[in-house]
């Protein structure tokens, strides 16, 4: 297997072809011991990097088996972070919860990596899976009528999933576990945000991790901004990771 990982996907590039051929040049001028352990993708450039994500057998299978697009396979740090939660997750009481969980891609790998029929964990994934017009979400690429029921097709096989549809944070008032060791939150959105952390944090027991996808992306400050002030008034602090995420361990 390689030592590099190259992504084809970068976010908010005007002139792609201009970009990936400035990337090529700058990996090619470094020396020759540093041209190793290179990361390219997800609006990360990194090198001299052990990349260990990529010598994890389970994840890489799960990863291959699902990541099916350059998006999805661009973000294998991100997702790797998130089966790092999860992993750590399996040691606290508690199940695990997705808000926004779009196409389940994400979760299917963790699902599939830490074999998750084989323990006692509950995984909640909530979505709307089809766009509201006026709707403060995000639309998402391939969001539609059709999409809740393939996502259900895609957990058919882990018996530990639900796939939940309806608009967080309301249908957590329906359905949702009492206690919570992993929480992976996803929908583009400040206040959907908020609306799930006012309902679920308290529910994260000591020790649980808290993964906010899109904290540290430019384009979605305003959620950095509620978040961090709504972390601070309770005693903590997020750290921002390289891959844009969030993190909080309870």
């Amino acid at each position: 297997m390689s030592e590099n990982y190259f992504g084809s996907i970068f976010f908010g590039i005007a002139r792609r072809n201009d970009f990936l051929s400035a990337v090529h040049s700058l990996l090619n001028s470094l020396r020759p011991e540093w041209n190793r352990g290179v990361f390219a993708g997800d609006n990360l450039i990194t090198f001299g990097k052990n990349l260990s994500f990529r010598f994890d057998k389970p994840f890489m299978r799960a990863l291959e088996a699902h990541a099916h697009d350059g998006v999805e396979k661009s973000i294998i740090w991100r997702t790797a972070i998130l089966v790092w939660a999860a992993r750590n997750g399996l040691r606290r009481d508690g199940d695990f919860v997705e808000c926004g969980c779009y196409r389940g891609t994400s979760a299917r790998i963790i699902c599939d990596t830490i074999d998750i029929n084989n323990t006692n964990k509950a995984f909640y994934l909530y979505d709307m899976f089809d766009y509201r017009e006026g709707s403060p979400h995000a639309k998402m690429p391939g969001m539609c009528p059709e999409l809740y029921d393939e996502v259900c097709q895609k957990f058919a096989s882990i018996k530990r999933a639900s796939v939940i549809k309806g608009e967080v944070p309301d249908i957590l008032n329906s359905v949702s576990p009492d206690r919570i060791s992993f929480l992976h939150i996803d929908m583009n959105n400040a206040a959907s945000e908020i609306g799930a952390l006012n309902r679920l944090f308290e529910r994260v027991t000591p020790g649980g991790m808290i993964v906010l996808d899109d904290y540290g992306y430019l384009p979605y400050r305003a959620q950095r901004d509620a978040e961090r002030q709504w972390f601070a008034e309770r005693g903590y602090d997020v750290m921002e990771l390289p891959k844009g995420q969030g993190l909080v361990i309870k």
